[in-house]
């Protein structure tokens, strides 16, 4: 890839050779990749991008990897849609929603698979793994499965029903630990250095982690390039949250889109929420917690790119938040009745939080603000099955007109 200078170390600085590394030897920080922006900026316009596919590869002059139609299964440029009943209940002019929920795997982690698996071809892998929290895990192995290639995905064994069916229905070879996700992260890493397998969110990893900069590009494109001027996402890790941000202000460092002044709010659920609990205990250290939480998506205790969330957060003006865990199942019914969209736990948790902060006074009424729906909600229906209470009738329309009092 021309666009890339290096992989370099977050921390130090130290820059390495474009390979399957992901912590630098010296100081063990965090790599990612640097890409050479005065060169993107020459290749690159909006015309190029808008007389690209219909997919996150329209923005490929920005990613890590080539195009490779073998793993491709047509994820991102999902829809940005102007709200109208969630807006009005909460007093906002302007609000959009970025529904996540559709892409082929039903959330966001394809963006991120499909770049994490077009490198892994790229630099040889024939196998690729990952450890999850259920998303990633149907993701991996649907890109896999498209491939033609193995796949190992390992999840915790508490993991909803429907997460592991979406993932199991692509015939990969799945291991469920008993433990959290920071334990099948852990076995993962020690796997990751014995097997020659690309494991996506470990020793691919700054390949794979900008592919959420297309959730960036994509809000800037589709609101007729420009940055919102609030945007409220769902974090686990804290990769997607930064990356968002990043992919804004790679737009405009190229000269795409102008200023941005976007203000980015990290919202968790109470029970695992170190992210946010930093942010408002005025710390940039992360302390590890057991996850606890009803939205599993975002159960990772000890998230990677914490540090690096908070730091958007300053540099972005924005905030956290916190929804109590009673109010994810509520943020997804809101959504669902005001909108038509039915999410999962991480986008109850993103609609709380977005509740929280206009009550605040954090967003304002005419202020333009994007709320990120990152998971399909038919993933995790025992979050809501107190929904299901239909009217039970006789088959005639006495029996229909009394149950419901429609009877002159």
């Amino acid at each position: 890839m021309a666009n890339i200078a290096a992989l370099r170390c977050k921390e130090c600085s130290r820059e390495y050779p474009v390979g399957a590394f992901n912590v630098c030897d010296f100081c063990f920080g965090p790599l990612e990749v640097v890409y050479d922006l005065e060169a993107i900026a020459q290749v690159t316009s909006r015309d190029k991008i808008t007389s690209g596919p219909l997919s996150l590869w329209r923005y490929a002059d920005f990613l890590p990897a080539d195009y490779n139609a073998q793993i491709d299964i047509n994820a991102g440029f999902t829809p940005l849609i102007r709200s109208s009943g969630l807006a009005k209940k909460l007093g906002l002019d302007e609000l959009w929603i970025k529904n996540d929920s559709v892409n082929p795997s039903y959330s966001f982690k394809d963006r991120v698979v499909a770049v994490a698996t077009a490198k892994a071809l790229e630099l040889g892998f024939e196998t690729i793994a990952c450890a999850s929290t259920g998303n990633l895990a149907c993701s991996v192995a649907a890109h896999a499965s498209r491939a033609g290639i193995k796949a190992y995905v390992f999840i915790p064994s508490d993991l909803e029903k429907g997460k592991v069916l979406g993932a199991a229905i692509y015939n990969p070879t799945m291991v469920a630990i008993d433990g959290s996700y920071d334990d099948v992260n852990r076995l993962c890493s020690e796997l990751a250095d014995q097997y020659p397998w690309a494991f996506v969110n470990i020793n691919v990893r700054p390949f794979y982690a900008d592919g959420s900069k297309t959730l960036g590009y994509e809000v800037a494109e589709q609101l007729g390039w420009r940055a919102p001027e609030h945007a409220v996402a769902p974090s686990a890790s804290g990769a997607m949250f930064t990356k968002i941000y990043q992919g804004l202000k790679e737009f405009e460092q190229v000269g795409i889109i102008g200023n941005v002044h976007t203000k980015m709010h990290c919202a968790q659920a109470r029970g695992c929420s170190p992210i946010a609990t930093a942010y408002e205990e005025g710390r940039l250290v992360i302390r590890p917690v057991k996850p606890a939480t009803i939205a599993k998506s975002l159960g990772i205790g000890n998230p990677a790119d914490g540090y690096y969330a908070l730091k958007t957060i300053e540099a972005s003006n924005g905030s956290a938040v916190i929804a109590e865990e009673n109010e994810v199942a509520d943020g997804i019914k809101l959504l669902a009745e005001t909108e038509g969209i039915f999410t999962e736990g991480a986008g109850g948790v993103a609609i709380a939080g977005l509740k929280r902060l206009v009550e605040r006074g954090t967003i304002k009424k005419n202020e333009s603000t994007v709320v990120y729906i990152t998971g399909n909600g038919l993933k995790t229906t025992e979050i809501v099955e107190d929904v299901v209470n239909p009217i039970h009738i006789d088959a005639t329309v006495t029996a229909f007109e009394e149950s419901l009092g429609l009877k002159a």
